[in-house]
């Protein structure tokens, strides 16, 4: 004959599916938020080295007054640089994501025009003269 002494401790089954429902539920909210997040973070390394390479193209034009020969930014973890259209006049510096983030693509001119080029859908639109690195297209 079993029986349950008083003061017995343990838990139910009942208990336990539901601390792991719960936990499931958790998990699949926070990973792809994580995932967002990691993205928005490789997004700001291009976005900062393009403004990075601007102030070096500028500070080349002040001392040469071209941008032939200009510095372009060097290659990333997670971006190569190209830069474009080198004049007295003109640059076009082009931030392309690889890896992970290889559908994003971001552009910077001598006039402090920013563009996104290519981004990964839901991320935004080409559309917006910005650099969009928030997902919804938000700059």
């Amino acid at each position: 004959m079993n029986t349950v002494k008083v003061g017995q401790k343990g838990f139910t089954l009942i208990e336990l599916m539901l601390t792991v429902v719960v936990i499931g539920i958790l998990a699949a909210i926070a990973i792809p938020q994580y995932g967002d997040y990691v993205t928005r973070a490789k997004l700001q390394e291009g976005t900062s080295n393009l403004a990075n390479g601007r102030v070096g193209m500028e500070r080349f034009f002040q001392d040469n007054r071209t941008y032939v020969g200009g510095p372009c930014p060097a290659t990333t973890a997670n971006f190569t640089y190209a830069c474009s259209g080198l004049s007295t006049t003109n640059y076009l510096i082009t931030a392309t994501g690889t890896g992970s983030i290889f559908d994003f693509s971001y552009t910077i001119d001598q006039a402090n025009n920013k563009a996104t080029t290519a981004a990964r859908a839901g991320w935004g639109s080409t559309a917006n003269p910005c650099w969009q690195v928030r997902k919804g297209g938000s700059c």
